[in-house]
């Protein structure tokens, strides 16, 4: 990006148009600009005000891959709650599954027969592991860090610059001048994270190995792919170099696939045959119900019984996570819902629509470029492919990702907020595969006037 142009369009272009869409979405959404005085900033959660249209729209209901807002507007969902969704809103057998417990009882801190199930659902999906229960992947990430430390009776966790765990403190760093500091924005942070965690940057495996070498570093906790950013890919043998340097270095390997999960039945591990110690999923792992699971090998879970164990409190763990109602979602989940056939209707979806987002690019002229992972697409307004994550946040172009995101609303299509992404869920159809390549392809012949 150089002068007064933005991914190969100019900075005054890209201001009229934005202006114009977020005018026409005023004017369309009466009741959604509605504030609430109850809520801080006026909404339940304080990043639902970083949506890019001038207020958040507000939902009625959602079914399969559409959303209704209150307004009337019923929209093609390739958002999917960020990945919550992902398999669509409501699963029929997850509320059959949610109906049927509910009735049972909602939460008493023991097991229901519907967690054995869902145990051994698990191994069957993702692999031979020994499973607990969060409700967050967030938390599941935190619970495994706590584990690696206590079994290797190290400090220091390596992420990679620009990575996502959730809001893991551990993992809010940066690379600065190639040193590990907090991420800016940080609120009321207080303790130097660098004490806690070294960050270096993606597809760098002498980074990785200089890292691991200083003997500090308890785990790798990485995603497969770096998702929460301009998509970045790996390497070819960059996932068996970190496994290969965790194992000769003592440190264990943690995938958080927590996004990945979209590559295929048991996520990117399972498909790629990685060989993790340690496993994180969350999001769409019980159909959109709160909940996350985190997995150790058999080997570390040995280790972990073996430790000298002190009375007290762990630190993990909540008083409503594993709870019958995430046992009853997670086993429907399993076995009804994420299963080989959805997952070969998400990837052929996924397919077609990264396919038309390409040749629309193309037919711009634009130096964007596509990605893709199984059924999770991002198009990014910047050539392609990136490494690591200075590359992706040089790629980001807020405004002009702004503008695109308000034009696809207006057109009946929603995707992600934060970054240019789009799922392709069980039940998205060709016919909405397709709008949404339209809508894009006529947001870029605005933005370009082609």
């Amino acid at each position: 990006m150089s002068g007064d142009r933005i991914g190969g369009i100019g900075a005054g272009r890209i201001a009229a148009f934005a202006a114009r869409e977020a005018a026409a979405f005023a004017r369309t959404h009466p009741r959604a600009r509605v504030v609430s005085e109850d809520w801080l900033d006026g909404v339940p959660m304080h990043w639902m005000r970083d949506w890019p249209q001038p207020f958040p729209i507000v939902v009625a209901r959602a079914k399969g891959a559409v959303i209704t807002d209150v307004d009337g507007h019923a929209i093609d969902d390739f958002c999917l709650g960020d990945t919550g969704s992902m398999f669509g809103h409501s699963p029929a057998p997850v509320a059959r599954a949610l109906r049927a417990q509910a009735g049972r009882g909602l939460t008493y801190m023991l097991p229901s027969e519907a967690a054995h199930r869902a145990g051994a659902l698990l191994t069957q999906v993702f692999g031979r592991m020994k499973w607990q229960l969060a409700t967050t992947a967030t938390d599941a990430n935190r619970f495994a860090l706590r584990v690696a430390r206590a079994v290797t009776g190290r400090p220091k966790v390596l992420v990679f610059d620009g990575c996502y765990h959730g809001t893991v403190d551990d993992t809010m760093v940066c690379l600065r001048d190639g040193r590990t500091v907090a991420r800016p924005g940080l609120v009321g942070q207080v303790a130097d994270l660098s004490q806690l965690a070294v960050a270096v940057p993606f597809n760098d495996l002498d980074a990785v190995a200089a890292a691991l070498a200083t003997g500090e570093v308890a785990a790798i906790l990485t995603e497969p792919v770096m998702t929460n950013c301009c998509m970045v890919l790996p390497d070819p043998g960059f996932h068996q170099g970190l496994r290969d340097l965790a194992s000769r270095h003592g440190a264990l390997l943690i995938l958080d696939e927590t996004h990945t999960i979209s590559s295929g039945l048991g996520g990117y591990g399972r498909v790629h045959g990685l060989r993790p110690d340690m496993l994180v999923a969350g999001k769409c792992v019980a159909g959109g119900v709160p909940a996350a699971v985190w997995g150790l090998s058999p080997e570390v879970a040995a280790r972990f019984a073996a430790r000298e164990a002190v009375p007290g409190h762990s630190g993990m763990g909540t008083t409503l996570s594993a709870n019958p109602m995430q046992f009853a979602a997670l086993a429907a989940t399993l076995s009804e819902v994420m299963t080989p056939g959805n997952y070969a209707r998400m990837e052929a979806g996924a397919a077609r629509l990264a396919a038309g987002l390409t040749k629309a690019i193309a037919r711009h002229g634009l130096p964007w470029h596509v990605v893709r992972v199984g059924a999770r697409v991002e198009f990014i307004c910047a050539p392609g492919p990136l490494r690591n994550g200075a590359e992706a946040a040089r790629a980001h172009a807020p405004a002009l990702e702004a503008a695109v995101h308000v034009g696809l609303l207006n057109r009946g299509c929603l995707i992600a907020p934060f970054h240019n992404m789009m799922l392709i869920s069980p039940a998205t159809t060709r016919r909405q595969i397709d709008r949404l390549v339209a809508a894009f392809d006529a947001v870029l012949g605005h933005l370009t006037e082609t």
